[in-house]
């Protein structure tokens, strides 16, 4: 597949291939079918990933996710949806809609001059290293949290960095979400610090698909042995 080609279509659960896979992992969604997702090497060469950026995905594959992402936190009773910055705000919105919800509270990480520093966290991630960032609630929005059952929502979850920032966040304004949620879980190295940090097992987490660590090898790559 060519660069731009990725993310754009979902196909049959035949076109999956075992490994060892050469640029592309078949990433399984709940219905069987397949999303192919490129392989990033990690700095080290020998480990990789199966990357998903949802602002480059296809409408098709977009709507696709929201929908499947949807159906796992409806059982939930949720009240409200919030989303992180910056790629998982266009999901928890369609999320949110889904669930037949009016509207969703967007985090954001540009100050407003209304903002309350108090109410801003900082806010690093794995695909922006050295970026100094503060993630910021609008306390407009507050009332909307009061009493209220809530998915935290971003894109993917990796080393848990981000979700656990929003999480922090949440936990200053007193609140603790139901759930956190993503389209993507990419391998497990986001579970001690979500369990260590806010007691959030796997069942506070929901995610469309799964994708492990992955380890080169003289053929391709394959799975690596879980921690």
């Amino acid at each position: 597949m060519e660069p731009h080609e990725f993310w754009q279509e979902i196909h049959p659960p035949e076109d999956a291939v075992p490994p060892p896979w050469q640029d592309r992992f078949p990433a399984r969604l709940p219905d069987g079918r397949i999303l192919f997702l490129p392989i990033r090497a990690l700095g080290d060469g020998a480990t990789g990933i199966a990357s998903l950026i949802l602002n480059q995905a296809g409408f098709d594959v977009e709507t696709t996710l929201a929908e499947m992402l949807a159906a796992q936190l409806a059982p939930l009773d949720l009240d409200i949806v919030v989303g992180l910055p910056t790629l998982g705000l266009s999901l928890a919105r369609s999320v949110a809609e889904r669930l037949g919800h009016a509207r969703y509270v967007p985090l954001g990480t540009s100050r407003k001059f209304w903002y309350r520093d108090e109410l801003s966290i900082p806010l690093a991630s794995i695909t922006s290293p050295g970026a100094t960032k503060r993630l910021y609630i609008d306390p407009r929005l507050l009332p909307l949290l009061e009493d209220a059952r809530i998915a935290l929502i971003d894109d993917v979850i990796s080393s848990g960095t981000s979700i656990t920032a929003g999480l922090d966040l949440l936990k200053h304004a007193g609140h603790r979400p139901e759930v956190v949620a993503a389209a993507m879980l990419q391998t497990t190295r986001w579970k001690a610090m979500l369990f260590d940090g806010h007691k959030f097992g796997e069942d506070h987490v929901k995610g469309v698909i799964r994708t492990p660590l992955l380890r080169m090898t003289p053929r391709g790559w394959h799975p690596a042995d879980p921690d």
